[in-house]
């Protein structure tokens, strides 16, 4: 039996990683997969050469949301408005192996988050999963086989 096709949407952006003395343009892809509707990915890099597959964060699309008016997101993962009037954001991305700091268009972001919100409205996250196969699986996954294994 064939899976189920899940609705989604993605958009291309260009952030700028903040350096100590210059920036520089990094270009990403934002995802969004109704199947995981808790979730945005976020691909930096990649898709340029078969052997370059990227870096990819998964970021809470709830954060995102909120970010897009008010600092949000502790830890790994923060995003807040800029402090002047304009078209400006700025997403922090916290790793053992280091931090980085973008900045990114507010409307670019707003478009995205309004796209998936039309997919699945913000707080009916739940409504969209079907979490029955997958606890099926899981306790499958358990049981013990009939011969014993």
């Amino acid at each position: 039996m064939a899976s189920p096709v899940m609705p989604g949407c993605s958009t291309r952006a260009t952030l700028q990683l903040v350096g100590p003395t210059s920036w520089t343009e990094v270009s990403a892809t934002l995802g969004y997969d109704s199947g995981d509707p808790f979730a945005v990915r976020i691909r930096f890099g990649g898709r340029t050469r078969p052997e370059d597959e990227g870096v990819e964060w998964l970021v809470a699309r709830e954060l995102l949301h909120a970010g897009l008016t008010r600092p949000a997101g502790e830890g790994d993962v923060r995003v807040w408005p800029a402090r002047t009037a304009g078209d400006v954001l700025f997403l922090e991305l916290r790793a053992p192996s280091g931090h980085a700091l973008f900045e990114l268009s507010r409307s670019v972001l707003a478009g995205f988050v309004a796209d998936t919100e039309r997919l699945v409205p913000l707080g009916h996250e739940a409504d969209a999963v079907d979490v029955e196969p997958e606890l099926v699986a899981l306790l499958d996954r358990d049981r013990p086989e009939a011969d014993g294994r």
